[in-house]
C-alpha cells in the first residue's frame, strides 16, 4: 500500500448513482459518474452487467450524460435520458424502412457483445462540429435532454425517441412498450420570448413565491406537462390536466408511472397557492388526458410511485408536510377498495433518502429504511402484516445507497469503506440470509474504484456508542489502517458532521475518509439528535430549537473517543456542508472544541436568510417568520453569539447555492474576520449546495487539509 492518498485521485472515482433491474430479473443496467478532466466536469454513462456475475460490465455509451435507465416491459429495450446531439435519422426525416437500421445492427450483434456498440458513430458526435443541424435544441441550442433508447435485441447505437422543445425530465414506458409518458415544460409564446430575453442577460421577472430553487436557480412561470409519445408514429399529445406545481415542483418533477391497467399516475400539487405548502398528492389521468383522479387525502406530503405487478395498487412514498423529523413511511392506494394505508409506520423508521417502494409481487414489496445508522432492507406486505427488517448479510460496515427489484432478483448500489462503491446483485431467494456464506446469490458485480482502494490504505471503521444526556448516541469512526484501537497514541480527529439535520451517517466510502487518515487524521461521524435512523422522539428532539442538544452530543462524542485514548483534544478540527456547517456555527460560538473549523454551504443567521434561498418554508414549519418569532429565530441562529468566536474559520460556500445562500457564509465570515480571528473566505462561483466540479473538489479538500495543518499546534508550518 501506498502512503497519502492524492487529493488528485479524486479524478480516478467512478460512483455508480441509478440501478435498474431488467423484468427478467438477469440483468442489472447502472449509470456510472466520473471525471472527465478535460471538460474538468462530472459525466455519467450507462452499463449492464448480469446479476450472476458471469460477465463483466458492459459499457452501452460512449457519448457523456445518461441518466434514469428504464427497461421496456418486455426487457428488451433499455431507454435513458440524455442531452446528446440530434439522432440523425431524425434531422434527414423519417423512413419507412427501417431495414438499413437494422443491419448495421445486426453486424454489431447485441449490445451485450464483447465490442464496442456504435462506439465509432458515438466518438465522432462527440467532436467538435458545432453546426446548428447537429444540435437539438429549437434555437440552435446546446442539445436538450431527450429519451434514448437501446434496443438489445438488435443491437447498435441508442435511437433518439422524444424530440420535445424543452427536453425531457422524466418518462415511463406504457405496458405494451409502444409508448412513453414524459415530463417537459411548454411555454407559451410570451413565456418563450422572455425566457429568450433573460438567456440574453435581461431582467429576472417573477410572481412566484418560491421565486429560487437550489440547482434549478431562479423560477418562471412555465408549466411542466405530462406528454404521451407515441414511438411508431412519433407523434405527441400533451395531456392538459397533468401538470407540476409545488415550491419543489421544479426539481421534483411530475413523477410518472404509467401502471399495467393503462393508468398514469402522477404527484402534484392542486392547492390554491401550491408553492405555500408541502402538500401533493397522488393522481391518476388516462392516457388521452381524461378521468382524472384524485386518489390521495390532501394532507401530506407524497413522492415515488410504483404499480403493483396487477395494477389494483399503488405504493408511494408518504410524509408530513409540516414536520420533516417525522419518519417519512411507504403507503399503499388500493383502487378497489379505495382504501389508503402506511405499510411501515410501526417500524418509527424513515424511509431511506432516494428509497422508495419495490414491488416484488402482488403480495410482496422491498424498500430501504434508515434503521440504527444503517440503510437496511425491509419486507412489507399490502395487507399490512408487520413489516420485517431482512437480509443481515448486509452486515454492519456496508451501505445500500440504492435498490431495485425486477423479477425474481434485486440490484444495489452498495458503499463499502474499503471498496468503495459497486453494484451487487441478489436472488430474492436469498434475501432472508443472515451471513453472506447464506446468500450464495450475493454477488459483486463490479470492480470499480479498484485503481485507488488497491492501491492506498483504507480507513479501518469501528461503530462507537457514547451518552449525552441519558441518551446513548451512536457515531462511526474512521482511522488510520495501521492504528491500534486496543493500545491507541490519541490522533488529530476530524469531526464530520452530516447534514439535514434529518440525515445520518452509516459505515460507507467517501473520498475525504481515505484522505485524512492517510495523513494521520481519525474521523468521526457523529450521529447526533436529530438526524434519522433513531425514531421520531430522537429526531424531535431538535426540531425548533437549532444549536442545542445536536452541540452537546457532538461534544460528548468527541470527549468520549478523548477518554478512549484516540483523539488527542487539542487538536480536533470540523468540517461539514450544509447542517454540518450551521453546526459548527454553533460549535465555534458556545464552545472550545474546535482547533479550527470549516463550515461548509451553511446558515447562519435564519432572519436574514429567510426568503433569499429555496428554504422559506422549512424555516416557517419549525420557527416561523421572523416578525412573528424574533426571539425563536435569533436563538437558533449563531450569528447572535458571533461575538464569542475565537476558532480560525475557514467559511466555505456555492455562489448559486439556493438552499443556503453565500450571504449566509459571507455574513459569519465578516463577523470572525472583523473581530480579529484568522479567518478565510472561499466561494465557488458556479457551484449548488454542492461541489461537484472535480477541480473545485479537488481545490475544495486542498483548502480543508492546508487549513488543519495551518492551525495544529503539533505542526511547525514554515513562515
Amino acid at each position: 500500500m501506498s502512503g497519502e492518498l492524492p487529493v488528485e485521485s479524486f479524478y480516478d472515482l467512478s460512483r455508480p448513482t441509478d440501478v435498474a433491474v431488467s423484468p427478467d430479473g438477469q440483468t442489472v443496467a447502472f449509470t456510472v459518474a466520473e471525471s472527465d478532466p478535460d471538460e474538468d466536469e462530472r459525466v455519467a454513462s450507462l452499463y449492464v452487467v448480469p446479476t450472476d456475475g458471469s460477465r463483466e460490465p458492459h459499457r452501452l455509451t460512449r457519448l457523456p450524460g445518461a441518466s434514469s435507465p428504464t427497461w421496456s416491459p418486455d426487457g428488451s429495450r433499455l431507454a435513458f435520458v440524455a442531452a446528446r446531439d440530434e439522432d440523425v435519422s431524425r434531422r434527414v426525416g423519417r423512413q419507412d424502412d427501417d431495414s438499413a437500421d437494422e443491419d448495421e445492427g445486426e453486424a454489431d450483434a447485441s449490445a451485450e457483445s464483447d465490442g464496442d456498440d456504435g462506439g465509432d458513430g458515438e466518438d465522432e458526435a462527440d467532436g467538435d462540429d458545432d453546426s446548428d443541424e447537429s444540435t437539438a435544441g429549437p434555437n440552435g441550442d446546446e442539445p436538450k435532454p431527450q429519451v434514448w433508447c437501446f434496443d438489445l435485441e438488435l443491437g447498435g447505437d441508442a435511437t433518439q425517441l422524444t424530440s420535445l422543445d424543452e427536453g425531457v425530465s422524466e418518462f415511463d414506458w406504457s405496458p405494451d412498450g409502444d409508448r412513453l409518458v414524459v415530463s417537459s415544460r411548454d411555454p407559451t409564446e410570451e413565456e418563450q420570448e422572455y425566457l429568450e430575453q433573460r438567456k440574453d442577460g435581461g431582467p429576472i421577472e417573477t410572481e412566484r413565491l418560491q421565486h429560487k430553487v437550489n440547482g434549478v436557480g431562479w423560477t418562471d412561470e412555465v408549466t411542466t406537462y405530462l406528454f404521451v409519445v407515441d414511438l411508431d408514429t412519433g407523434e405527441t399529445e400533451r395531456l392538459d390536466e397533468a401538470t407540476a406545481a409545488g415550491p419543489m415542483s421544479d426539481a421534483s418533477g411530475l413523477q410518472p408511472a404509467w401502471g399495467p391497467n393503462d393508468r398514469i399516475a402522477y404527484v402534484t400539487s392542486d392547492a390554491d397557492e401550491p408553492d405555500d405548502t408541502f402538500v401533493t398528492d397522488l393522481f391518476l389521468i388516462d392516457p388521452d388526458g381524461s378521468n382524472v383522479e384524485k386518489v390521495t387525502a390532501g394532507d401530506r406530503f407524497l413522492g415515488g410511485p410504483k404499480w403493483s405487478p396487477d395494477g389494483t395498487q399503488v405504493a408511494f412514498v408518504s410524509g408530513e408536510a409540516e414536520n420533516w423529523y417525522a419518519p417519512s413511511e411507504i403507503h399503499v392506494a388500493d383502487l378497489d377498495t379505495d382504501e389508503l394505508r402506511s405499510l411501515s409506520e410501526s417500524l418509527d423508521r424513515t424511509v431511506a433518502m432516494g428509497a422508495g417502494p419495490q414491488w416484488a409481487s402482488d403480495e410482496e414489496l422491498y424498500t430501504l429504511v434508515a434503521d440504527e445508522g444503517k440503510s437496511r432492507l425491509v419486507r412489507l406486505t399490502p395487507d399490512a402484516d408487520a413489516p420485517k427488517r431482512v437480509f443481515e448479510a448486509q452486515g454492519d460496515y456496508r451501505a445500500i445507497q440504492a435498490l431495485d427489484v425486477g423479477g425474481d432478483h434485486a440490484g444495489f448500489v452498495v458503499s463499502d469503506p474499503n471498496e468503495g462503491w459497486d453494484i451487487y446483485g441478489l436472488s430474492l431467494d436469498d434475501i432472508d440470509a443472515t451471513d453472506e456464506a447464506e446468500a450464495e446469490s450475493f454477488k459483486r458485480l463490479s470492480a470499480l474504484n479498484t485503481e485507488i482502494t488497491d492501491e492506498y490504505g483504507m480507513p479501518q471503521t469501528k461503530r462507537v456508542t457514547f451518552e449525552s444526556d441519558g441518551w446513548e448516541v451512536e457515531g462511526i469512526v474512521y482511522a488510520p489502517a495501521d492504528f491500534d484501537f486496543d493500545d491507541p497514541d490519541p490522533l488529530p480527529t476530524v469531526v464530520a458532521i452530516h447534514g439535514g439535520p434529518m440525515s445520518y451517517d452509516e459505515p460507507e466510502f467517501r473520498f475525504e475518509h481515505p484522505a485524512f487518515t492517510s495523513r494521520g487524521y481519525l474521523v468521526f461521524r457523529p450521529n447526533y439528535r436529530g438526524g434519522t435512523s433513531y425514531g421520531r422522539e430522537f429526531a424531535e428532539e431538535l426540531r425548533g430549537q437549532w444549536g442545542t442538544v445536536e452541540v452537546d452530543d457532538i461534544v460528548a462524542g468527541v470527549e468520549d473517543l478523548a477518554d478512549r485514548g484516540w483523539t488527542d483534544p487539542d487538536r480536533v478540527f470540523g468540517h461539514g456542508f450544509s447542517y454540518g456547517g450551521i453546526a459548527q456555527g454553533y460549535l465555534v460560538t458556545q464552545t472550545d472544541l474546535l482547533t479550527a473549523a470549516v463550515p461548509e454551504h451553511g446558515i447562519y443567521d435564519l432572519g436574514s436568510d429567510y426568503g433569499t434561498g429555496d428554504s422559506r418554508l422549512w424555516t416557517e414549519h419549525e420557527f416561523g417568520t421572523p416578525w412573528e418569532n424574533p426571539d425563536t429565530i435569533d436563538a437558533a441562529s449563531a450569528i447572535t453569539d458571533a461575538g464569542n468566536i475565537d476558532t480560525p474559520l475557514l467559511v466555505m460556500a456555492g455562489g448559486q447555492d439556493w438552499r443556503c445562500p453565500p450571504t449566509q457564509s459571507e455574513q459569519l465570515y465578516t463577523a470572525a474576520k472583523s473581530q480579529g480571528v484568522d479567518a478565510k473566505l472561499v466561494v465557488y462561483p458556479d457551484e449548488h449546495h454542492a461541489v461537484s466540479n472535480p477541480e473545485r473538489a479537488t481545490h475544495r479538500l486542498e483548502q480543508i487539509l492546508d487549513w488543519y495543518e495551518r492551525h495544529d499546534p503539533a505542526v511547525e508550518v514554515e513562515e
